[in-house]
């Protein structure tokens, strides 16, 4: 990115990986927790996505980081102390220019402290300053675990909840309640003051591939990896959508508020996927690469042999045919992957899916040459209706950020069910 002059070098890295928090300030509260480490990697992975970020620490904060290091990480001087600048007003008043007031890692003291409106320290005078003027607070916990469960603490955390406060983690390891992964609290503050064009939706995704057991061990599957499911599954979650993932890989987005069902066969899949569309969803993204034959498998493994090995297939269900007879009204996107065919003829091979199967919207992608289960693509969107073609290349997350652009406005154009 341009420099300018006289800009902290730690901005050179802003929007380097998204620009999701574009134009949005951070406020970074850090308190008296060996957590506290983790705020420096914390703070550059909030500028790398386009924000500002401002640090204010609590004295025992400091005895666990420089503030320098702070300064470092944030390119902003940092507060440890309120001054004739009135730094929490500047910040959380009623014309205060945060967006939202994050204490990360936050102590039993501090929130026995919030809790109460005492107002001792930089962080807690902030606190009390962000909630009086009814700004965005996100607090996440980290302390010993037997502290966590104290119930003054846990009575603490429910009336913080109740005012609106939302708390992300901890997540419960070797008897300490540890403060969440900097990915999951980053996508949670994504989710919080990023965009919110998709509250209120709820959007049912499937990824990757299915698995046929042939028997008790060997499987047929394919090499999807669903990597652009999973991209879109957080795109949509970012977005402000309640998500569903259904997929056989196991426990992708623990702790994120995405819910996930694991569903190893293309029966158990189409399965999963009409049973939850009775959940008045709005739209189904079926990106996953869907098993087209299956077979009935040994219960026992089958010995292996110098005769080779003959297989009898049947064709699997269609998961879209069933679930736009089931559910006329919902939106459906599906994907079509191609291999070794020429642009026109893929784009003809998608057209004619997007019209038979009665979609909204198709993605087509040539794999031959890349795209299944690499980390970037080349595709192209389709539509129903007379809307011109996108092409989009590029990394899997910049794809499900323009095609979750292009199911937003899907989802709010004239037409929505």
């Amino acid at each position: 990115m341009p420099q300018i002059p006289n800009e902290h070098p730690t901005l050179w890295i802003k929007s380097t990986k998204s620009e999701s928090l574009k134009g949005k300030t951070i406020v970074l509260a850090v308190t008296g927790s060996i957590a506290a480490v983790r705020t420096i990697e914390l703070a550059r992975e909030f500028i790398r996505r386009g924000a500002d970020v401002h640090a204010v620490m609590s004295e025992a904060a400091g005895w666990i980081i420089n503030p320098m290091a702070l300064h470092y990480a944030t390119g902003n001087d940092v507060i440890t102390g309120i001054t004739g600048k009135v730094e929490h007003v500047e910040f959380f008043g009623n014309l205060g220019r945060a967006d939202l007031l994050l204490i990360a890692p936050a102590t039993a003291n501090t929130l026995g402290k919030i809790a109460s409106g005492i107002d001792d320290t930089p962080v807690t005078t902030f606190a009390t300053t962000a909630i009086g003027a009814g700004k965005p607070v996100m607090i996440v916990p980290a302390m010993h675990e037997d502290m966590y469960n104290h119930p003054a603490v846990m009575e603490n955390i429910e009336k913080m909840k109740g005012w609106g406060i939302n708390f992300i983690g901890p997540k419960i390891e070797e008897g300490i309640a540890k403060i969440a992964g900097n990915d999951e609290i980053v996508l949670e503050v994504e989710r919080e003051i990023g965009k919110r064009t998709l509250c209120g939706k709820k959007i049912l995704i499937t990824s990757g591939s299915t698995a046929e057991p042939i028997d008790p061990i060997r499987i047929l599957t394919n090499r999807a990896s669903g990597k652009t499911g999973n991209e879109l599954a957080l795109e949509a979650y970012r977005r402000g959508a309640e998500v569903t993932i259904v997929h056989r890989n196991k426990i992708v987005f623990s702790g994120s508020g995405i819910n996930e069902i694991f569903a190893e066969t293309a029966e158990q899949m189409t399965d999963a996927v009409l049973g939850e569309l009775a959940k008045d969803y709005d739209i189904l993204i079926s990106s996953a690469a869907i098993a087209d034959y299956t077979l009935d498998a040994s219960e026992q493994k089958i010995k292996s042999g110098e005769n080779g090995l003959e297989l009898s297939f049947r064709t699997t269900r269609k998961l879209i045919k069933e679930a736009r007879q089931a559910y006329p009204q919902v939106k459906i996107v599906g994907f079509k992957a191609e291999a070794g065919v020429e642009t026109d003829e893929l784009l003809k091979r998608a057209k004619q899916t997007l019209e038979n199967s009665g979609l909204d919207m198709i993605v087509a992608n040539e794999v031959s040459k890349g795209g299944m289960g690499t980390d970037s693509n080349n595709i192209t969107i389709l539509y129903s209706g007379n809307k011109d073609n996108i092409c989009i290349e590029g990394s899997k997350s910049h794809i499900a950020n323009i095609l979750m652009d292009e199911i937003t406005e899907l989802l709010t154009s004239k037409g929505e069910k």
